[in-house]
């Protein structure tokens, strides 16, 4: 293993408080009609995430500086606590529904989303799995086979609730790991063809998750329905231009974009900050996402280049499926912008994980 470094990549810390900074900011400026309307206060929200994001930021700093080797013996424990958290949560009179899917444990204002630390938790077993059977990953039935098994189980259980966005992060982060682990492409190839086929039953089951299909496909043939949040972001992407009306002086955060604070915060920002906040906003992630892979490709160790592969993957696959929902090329998927959407437990336990890959970038050449 290389030798550790004194500190950890500077670049991946930058980039992860201004991200952060960029949604506090955008978190008040996107919520506080709504805080207002619902609460009396405008500042609900962003009480609450500068709360949050002080305690993600407090555990970033303490995983960043605990030997990532450590977290190889919690990995199968950790697994088994997230399983049993999702199978508690579909317990009725438990489980806390929210947005249409029981999946939250919590009272009142306060809860978790077990989902969340799944995507975390199987990162860690798969990456702790793959590093001790590389010479088997060739191998379909010994290789690949195993970990499937176990990431199906876990997309099945969340699609229980129901939720499709946190289980398609999870798998394609997961993806990530056990192609870097050396499956081979064939195998992978076969296997997206299925999951595509699995995806089509699934899209077909729901009749919502049909809507958005076609919702997706001509957003005007249902405006006031199905199509109705994918035309409001196009409304204030549009005006916002090359730099924006002006911070605060967004127009669809008057009750007519839904969930601006969450899964639309990225069009208030294009509204109000225009293309050049946009393309800042999307710079900060590629520098997290490159220094993250660099950290992954250069790192001696099998157990933590995995792991970091698998880290960079959740926030990868989350800023994708947002970015493209936002802009119209994919179909409303309920996915938050990392780092950015108002959450609590998906932001401190997103920060955990970044300290993680902080500590991991302490051991790349």
């Amino acid at each position: 293993m290389a030798k550790s470094r004194s500190v950890p990549d500077l670049w991946m810390i930058a980039a992860t408080l201004g991200i952060l900074a960029i949604g506090v900011v955008m978190v008040y400026s996107a919520s506080a009609v709504a805080a207002f309307h619902d609460y009396g206060d405008p500042y609900y929200y962003v009480k609450r995430q500068f709360l949050f994001a002080l305690l993600g930021v407090g555990a970033m700093f303490v995983t960043m500086n605990v030997d990532y080797q450590a977290w190889r013996k919690w990995a199968l424990p950790a697994l088994l606590l997230c399983f049993g958290l999702l199978l508690i949560v579909l317990v009725p009179g438990i489980g806390v529904v929210r947005g249409g899917a029981r999946s939250w444990l919590g009272i009142g204002s306060f809860g978790i989303q077990p989902s969340e630390f799944m995507k975390l938790a199987m990162i860690l077993f798969l990456a702790r799995l793959m590093s001790e059977r590389q010479n088997r990953m060739t191998s379909f039935r010994e290789g690949l086979l195993p970990p499937l098994a176990i990431l199906g189980a876990a997309f099945g259980l969340i699609m229980l609730q129901p939720d499709l966005g946190t289980g398609v992060v999870m798998f394609g982060a997961s993806l990530m790991v056990i192609y870097v682990a050396g499956a081979r492409v064939t195998h992978l190839g076969g296997l997206g063809l299925l999951g595509l086929a699995g995806l089509g039953a699934l899209i077909a089951a729901a009749p919502y998750r049909l809507q958005r299909i076609t919702a997706f496909l001509d957003p005007w043939q249902d405006p006031l329905g199905a199509g109705y949040q994918s035309i409001q972001s196009l409304y204030a992407i549009g005006p916002g231009g090359l730099v924006g009306l002006g911070l605060g002086m967004s127009r669809q955060k008057y009750n007519y974009l839904p969930e601006p604070q969450t899964d639309f915060i990225f069009s208030i920002l294009a509204e109000e900050l225009g293309f050049i906040g946009g393309a800042l906003l999307l710079l900060l992630f590629l520098i997290l996402i490159w220094r993250g892979m660099r950290t992954a490709i250069t790192l001696s160790d099998p157990f933590g280049s995995l792991l970091a592969s698998g880290i960079v993957g959740i926030i990868a696959v989350q800023v994708l499926i947002n970015i493209g929902v936002v802009i119209g090329m994919l179909p409303v998927t309920g996915i938050t912008l990392p780092l950015v959407s108002y959450g609590g437990s998906s932001l401190t336990l997103l920060l955990t994980a970044l300290g993680i890959l902080l500590n991991l970038s302490r051991y790349s050449r």
